[in-house]
């Protein structure tokens, strides 16, 4: 460096930790050697709430959150997206790469919180950056869920209309509650301008401070690897993990090789196939909202769906409440039980490479009924649907609720001394 540039370096660095703080999360941040393609996922996901934003910017600059009709009889909200689809240039792809986004943020997300599941990044010392991971997930259901009524077309509206009205069948609180969140005894205008304030400023600002806790707590204990052994155990005499590497240069270049190939097919789908075959955005939403006219089938946005079929399997009443109410309980348990999997988990072992097959197997089952239930929740309910739904739903718990016991008696492999790269 110049004199002068070392100089202005000097200035920031006394008014503002940025040396300090490059060292500590980059060049002298070491993370494990054998990182895979799992450990892609987390880094894809700070990408796409980057795109997320950036184009969500954008978008505000012409929608109108405005329920009321124009002059042609639509709803301006709805008239709104189209302008920017047709008339703003290039809107058609800010608002094709945000669409795509939400989905491609769930995609990135399920598979990043698999990767945890998959080798034990839950367990002891980062238990708070796997219950920030859940909260993270639960504030961008919320995002999604108030964003998806923003084009108000008559899925957004029908959609929002069958999720708020869940939330009376709480006793006592329920219908005042809901009547809260709409700010209507309907869903109307004034609930689509209080669904864009909070998809806008409120709940971006708690998922942005979600995600730097997240981080902060990741490179305060370090992070896992798919042997599940603690690098910080074994330095050399200069304090330096003995498989460990900076993660700048060495995992920024390897994550630059991911975000090339996820924006290969991200751009593919934004250009060929934004619709996703009618699950990124539902053909029903191309038509402006009607609240005189109900869609055959009511289905929220795919991302929603294996939570949803919970919610649906729950079809007899209980204790004097209505099933409504225990679907909706279902529904609630079936999202905040994952926080409690480091205190469920009591494997000897972290990583999946060492569990036995009990384990292995229930972890099988659980991705496979997630699947299922994510399918039939896109479908009309039949007695058939309603029967296997149940079974998935009963296994879903299961898994969570079964794994104090099968993995203390799983039969695991002895956990490794040092990373291994086999």
């Amino acid at each position: 460096m110049t004199t002068k540039s070392q100089a202005l370096l000097n200035w920031v660095d006394e008014r503002f930790p940025l040396t300090s703080s490059i060292k500590g999360h980059l060049t002298e941040y070491y993370a494990p050697k054998n990182f895979n393609f799992w450990y892609f996922f987390g880094s894809l996901a700070l990408l796409v709430l980057v795109i997320q934003i950036v184009t969500g910017i954008f978008l505000v600059m012409h929608y109108k959150p405005d329920a009321s009709l124009n002059v042609s009889g639509v709803p301006v909200a709805f008239a709104s997206v189209e302008y920017i689809m047709r008339d703003v240039p290039g809107g058609w792809i800010i608002r094709y790469l945000h669409s795509t986004g939400a989905s491609a943020f769930f995609i990135v997300v399920y598979l990043h919180m698999f990767r945890g599941l998959l080798y034990g990044s839950y367990r002891k010392p980062r238990e708070l950056i796997w219950i920030f991971g859940t909260l993270i997930f639960l504030v961008l259901m919320a995002e999604a869920f108030m964003g998806y009524l923003l084009p108000w077309g008559q899925m957004s509206f029908w959609g929002a209309q069958v999720i708020v009205n869940l939330f009376s069948a709480i006793p006592l609180i329920g219908p005042d509650l809901s009547l809260v969140i709409r700010g209507d005894f309907v869903v109307s205008d004034a609930t689509l301008n209080r669904f864009f304030s909070f998809h806008v400023i409120a709940v971006p600002l708690v998922l942005i401070g979600l995600v730097a806790a997240h981080i902060v707590a990741l490179h305060e204990v370090g992070s896992n690897n798919p042997d599940g052994v603690e690098i910080k155990k074994k330095k050399d005499a200069n304090g330096i993990p003995l498989d460990g590497i900076p993660f700048h240069p060495y995992y920024t270049v390897k994550d630059i090789v991911g975000v090339v190939a996820f924006l290969f097919v991200f751009s593919a789908v934004v250009f060929f196939a934004p619709e996703g075959g009618g699950y990124f955005l539902e053909f029903n939403n191309f038509l402006p909202a009607d609240p005189l006219v109900t869609p055959p089938h009511i289905a929220p946005v795919w991302y929603f769906t294996p939570f949803y079929s919970i919610l649906r399997a729950v079809t007899y009443p209980l204790f004097g409440l209505d099933a409504k109410f225990w679907g909706v309980v279902a529904m609630g348990a079936s999202v905040i039980i994952i926080a409690f999997l480091p205190w469920l988990d009591r494997s000897p072992v972290k990583s999946m490479r060492y569990k036995g097959v009990i384990f292995k197997t229930a972890v099988a089952i659980f991705v496979v009924c997630f699947c299922i239930l994510g399918y039939l929740g896109v479908l009309p309910p039949t007695p058939g649907r309603t029967l296997v739904s149940q079974i998935c739903s009963v296994l879903y718990f299961a898994f969570f609720l079964a794994m104090p016991w099968y993995s203390k008696i799983d039969k695991c492999k002895p956990e490794p001394e040092r990373v291994t790269f086999k």
